[in-house]
């Protein structure tokens, strides 16, 4: 223990950068608690057995140069504004997704904040649907 200590004490730069990198390390691992991301079949699991309803949060410029069949298009900058379109599919399981999975996280949390309770994310969005040659549509 007097090793440690003396090692703390002569490297203390070190030390406090071991004890950031720890809590940012914590921090997103915390914030990722609870998260549904599911991938490709599993997707396609929900929509044919469960009328799941798939919604796209990239801008429409995106949505329309391809996205998965029937997906509403709900762009993040405005999803909060547009809530009361999936009011109706409350009871529905909720697929959201993104370009590559990473900014359908912001819609997520605010899904479940107003009470929605089955809510997915695509995992590795468009881009892995898309690489997995999985049908796309143009239609708006």
């Amino acid at each position: 223990m007097a090793q440690l200590i003396e090692f703390i004490g002569n490297h203390v730069t070190l030390f406090l950068a071991l004890a950031v990198i720890s809590a940012l390390l914590a921090q997103n691992l915390m914030s990722g608690a609870g998260k549904s991301q599911i991938d490709n079949h599993r997707v396609t699991e929900l929509i044919n057995r469960d009328d799941a309803v798939v919604v796209d949060v990239r801008p429409m410029a995106d949505f329309t140069e391809g996205h998965i069949v029937n997906a509403l298009n709900i762009p993040l900058n405005g999803f909060k504004n547009q809530l009361g379109q999936l009011e109706k599919h409350r009871d529905k399981p909720i697929i959201l997704t993104c370009r590559s999975g990473a900014t359908s996280g912001s819609a997520y949390k605010l899904l479940i904040k107003e009470g929605f309770k089955q809510v997915h994310e695509l995992h590795g969005g468009m881009l892995a649907w898309q690489s997995a040659n999985l049908p796309i549509s143009r239609k708006k």
